[in-house]
């Protein structure tokens, strides 16, 4: 038997070698600065990461329920550390097509297969801490911007962007390679000692059905759940993606102060990740989604008119809370509402929200700084789009007060 928290610290590994692409923005402008590229022609490279993200998650979720997490790790690690090493070399040759290939679909699709292989093991290793479990991988993801940006800030200006990708590939396969060797399901039907009786004195509420992922998708559940983490995404990833030059260019910070602040951010994320998953254990999950949409309607209507550079960080800081914790709140969420006889596949087919979403946001909020030269009117633009998430996520409540109800008369037609 393996011990469930070293599973953990492996995913934690895992998921701070991938979530690195948030420190994108590192390379915008030095990528623009050597070859004239447009800002969406570089923004084009990390929007398509996130799309064969969700495209690889979708479509070997299934591969990780077959094969285990260690295999899928595996890899994952082979497939994101030859995208970044290739960076490199498209960097070296000046190849823009290049790029997109290796960082774009190769690092996209090691994204995906190793986001979703330690989490989707997590959950069945923590049903009884099902939201602070997937935090803590997941908050690996989120503080990769905090270690990575950093580095990469000064590993560029001291051996330049091609280096810089061949030193960080090497070093993510190997941390990833280690970190999946100990990756493993649990036992069928292991359960943490007490849990079958915290579950029968009703301490702990019981999944609300056992669906395949084919079963999932029939459902109007599924669909709520996947726009509001698309929307969710949309608007927190456009941020992520061009914070350096929003924080540049709206309180007028140095490059340098920028990458700090990127970096910095990159800890609110991670630290909204684990916080606000644990606090889903104990508030739910529906009205913890509730609260991310309800403060940033709030926050995204004000930024645009913020120029006092405390409160700007302090806000961008409460987006990153709440953007990191709906990825970390979503996979036990998934379990509370479909079980987990295939959660990975499962949550595989939801995550195509984050690859539909990591084209739009960064690709929309490119096009507007494009268009006008300021990122001030697509802020705007998402505090609409959170009004529609928070009324998805009322609607969701609906479906969980009538699974509850059947649930409880099924019980009291079985006690009969």
């Amino acid at each position: 038997m393996k011990n469930r928290w070293l599973i953990a610290v492996s995913a934690v590994g895992i998921h701070i070698s991938i979530g690195s692409v948030y420190a994108w923005s590192n390379f915008t402008n030095p990528l623009i600065d050597e070859f004239g590229w447009s800002a969406k022609q570089v923004q084009f490279t990390f929007s398509l990461a996130i799309l064969f993200l969700g495209l690889s998650a979708a479509f070997l979720g299934h591969f990780v329920e077959k094969y285990g997490p260690r295999k899928a790790g595996l890899l994952a690690a082979g497939f994101f550390g030859a995208g970044i090493i290739g960076s490199g070399l498209a960097v070296n040759v000046g190849s823009l097509p290049l790029l997109y290939v290796t960082y774009g679909v190769l690092g996209g699709i090691g994204l995906g297969v190793g986001y979703i292989a330690p989490v989707s093991t997590l959950v069945k290793w923590f049903p009884d801490r099902r939201g602070l479990a997937t935090g803590l991988a997941i908050m690996g993801f989120g503080f990769a911007a905090a270690i990575s940006s950093p580095i990469m800030d000064s590993l560029i200006k001291s051996v330049g962007t091609a280096n810089t990708f061949y030193i960080l590939g090497v070093s993510y396969f190997a941390i990833m390679t280690l970190s999946s060797l100990y990756l493993e399901k649990p036992p069928v039907d292991w359960v943490p000692a007490g849990f079958k009786a915290k579950v029968e004195a009703g301490k702990t509420k019981q999944d609300l059905s056992q669906l395949t992922a084919n079963e999932s998708i029939k459902t109007s559940r599924f669909y709520y759940l996947w726009l509001m983490l698309f929307i969710n995404v949309t608007c927190g990833i456009a941020i992520l993606s061009a914070a350096k030059p929003l924080a540049q260019e709206s309180i007028g910070l140095s490059t340098a102060e920028a990458a700090a602040l990127v970096g910095v951010l990159g800890i609110f994320n991670g630290l909204g990740r684990i916080g606000w998953a644990s606090v889903s254990d104990y508030i739910g999950r529906p009205n913890t989604y509730t609260t991310f949409f309800v403060l940033q309607i709030v926050i995204f209507a004000i930024l645009p008119h913020t120029t006092e550079a405390i409160l700007f960080q302090v806000l961008l800081a409460i987006v990153y809370t709440c953007y990191g914790g709906g990825f970390a709140s979503i996979p036990a969420f998934i379990g509370d509402m479909f079980g987990t006889k295939q959660l990975g596949a499962i949550h595989g087919y939801i995550l195509t929200a984050w690859a539909a979403a990591g084209l739009a946001g960064p690709m929309f909020a490119a096009w507007v700084k494009d268009t006008t030269g300021s990122y001030a009117a697509s802020l705007t633009f998402f505090a609409g789009l959170f009004v529609v998430a928070l009324v998805v996520s009322l609607l969701i409540r609906r479906d969980i007060k009538k699974l509850r109800s059947k649930q409880a008369a099924e019980a009291n037609q079985f006690a009969m």
